[in-house]
């Protein structure tokens, strides 16, 4: 992108500030993960990377442990049109017997940065995953017990066609420019 996507503005809101929105009425406590501190118009607590450059794992890792909730709930910031809906949604789906709760876009590939983790089970697997050299966070889905959300469940909210639209080129930042502006 070139720039910070979480502080790129969409409908008069950081992308950052949007999602804080959606998960505003599911959670009591939101936290942004990562090196920086401090995006404009958000004081919210900064959880810093324990794996500097580890990519989505080690974000998801970062959360895991700063928590002291049973169950944690994952975006990235580059997820501009997730809803409170569909977290309340992915939260309606947990149970004593998964670990995650894992939304599958439309083509079926899962999305590990937009999902429920349970705290403790996660975090343990998370860290076997990063002490082997692991990045990227399917293992982790695949060594859990996974509910995978078919985009079938989810499509009957308001926006599920737009959930997983992922902004991270200046074409994907002008196609979400265009949705603002048709919705």
């Amino acid at each position: 992108m070139g720039r910070d996507k979480a502080e790129l503005l969409l409908g008069g809101q950081t992308l950052a500030a949007r999602i804080v929105d959606a998960l505003s009425g599911v959670t009591r406590r939101v936290s942004l993960v990562g090196a920086r501190t401090g995006y404009a118009g958000l004081d919210l607590p900064n959880v810093p990377d324990l794996h500097l450059d580890w990519g989505a794992l080690g974000g998801i890792h970062a959360a895991l442990a700063a928590s002291g909730a049973d169950w944690i709930i994952v975006v990235a910031c580059d997820l501009p049109f997730v809803t409170g809906d569909l977290f309340a949604r992915l939260e309606s789906l947990k149970n004593e017997e998964i670990d995650a709760v894992v939304p599958l876009q439309s083509d079926s590939r899962p999305q590990p940065v937009c999902a429920l983790y349970r705290r403790e089970i996660c975090r343990k697997e998370v860290e076997k995953l990063i002490a082997g050299g692991e990045h990227t966070p399917r293992p982790l889905l695949a060594n859990v017990r996974t509910r995978y959300v078919a985009s079938a469940e989810l499509s009957d909210l308001p926006g599920a066609d737009h959930f997983f639209m992922n902004v991270n080129t200046p074409a994907d930042f002008e196609a979400a420019k265009d949705l603002i502006i048709g919705s």
